[in-house]
C-alpha cells in the first residue's frame, strides 16, 4: 500500500473562498476504501478531481494523487464504486450484461466578462484551459477566482466486452441499432432525460430486459 499512497507529490490542501473545491466531485473528503487486485484493501480520506480525473487522498492536511491505478481493482466512496480505466476512473452506475458507467470529467473555463442585464459572456476566442494556470499547474490547488469548473460528463456502455460512449439519445441509439424502435418507445413513454442518472439506469436496465 506504500506504493499506492506514497509516491505522489504532496500538495497543500486549499479551497475556494466560500469553502468549496469545485473541481472535486464531492463537497468534502470522506473515508473511502481502496481495493487492490491482490485482495488487500485500505481506507483513506478520498475525493475525485474531475479536472485531472485522478482519485485524490488527504493526509495530514495535504493532498496526493492516488498512483499506480493498474494495481487497483476498485474504489468505494460515498456509496459509489469507481473502477480504473487506464489512468482515470469511471463511476459504476449499473453492472449487468450491459453495464453503465459515467466518466466524471470537467473543464476549467473563464468566468466570463460582465454583459448587459447583469449576465456574463464568453467570447468565441476564449479558450478552454487544458491545465490550471497556477504555480506548478496542479489541479488539486485552489483554482483562480476568474475561472469556473464546467461539468462535462461522458456516459459509457459496456456491451459484449466493448466500451461505447454516448452523451445524448442519438448517440445512445446507435449502440443498439437492432433495438432502436423499442428503445425510442421506452424513452418517450417514460420521459427519459439523458441528464438524469436514475433515468439512464432505468433505460439500460430496459436494454438488458430486451436482450434476455
Amino acid at each position: 500500500m506504500v506504493i499506492i499512497f506514497g509516491l505522489s507529490l504532496p500538495l497543500k490542501s486549499q479551497t475556494t473562498s466560500d469553502g468549496s473545491s469545485p473541481q472535486f466531485l464531492f463537497p468534502d473528503f470522506s473515508k473511502g476504501q481502496v481495493s487492490l487486485k491482490n485482495g488487500s484493501s485500505q481506507t483513506a480520506l478520498l475525493n475525485y478531481n474531475t479536472l485531472s480525473e485522478k482519485m485524490v487522498f488527504e493526509k495530514e492536511g495535504k493532498l496526493y494523487n492516488l498512483e499506480n491505478s493498474q494495481m487497483i481493482d476498485s474504489v468505494y466512496l460515498q456509496n459509489s464504486k469507481f473502477v480504473p480505466i487506464g489512468k482515470i476512473y469511471y463511476e459504476v452506475l449499473l453492472i449487468a450484461p450491459i453495464s453503465l458507467f459515467i466518466q466524471n470529467k470537467s473543464e476549467l473555463v473563464p468566468a466570463g466578462t460582465p454583459a448587459a442585464y447583469g449576465g456574463t459572456s464568453q467570447v468565441s476566442s476564449t479558450k478552454v484551459l487544458s491545465s490550471v494556470e497556477l504555480s506548478g499547474g496542479y489541479y488539486n490547488l485552489k483554482l483562480p477566482p476568474d475561472y469556473i469548473v464546467k461539468a462535462d460528463p461522458v456516459y459509457w456502455i459496456r456491451k459484449d466486452n466493448n466500451m461505447y460512449s454516448f452523451m445524448n439519445e442519438r448517440q445512445f441509439l446507435k449502440i443498439f441499432p437492432d433495438k432502436e424502435v423499442a428503445l425510442k418507445r421506452f424513452i418517450k413513454q417514460n420521459r427519459i432525460k439523458f441528464d438524469i442518472l436514475s433515468n439512464l439506469v432505468s433505460l439500460v436496465e430496459h436494454c438488458n430486459e430486451l436482450n434476455q
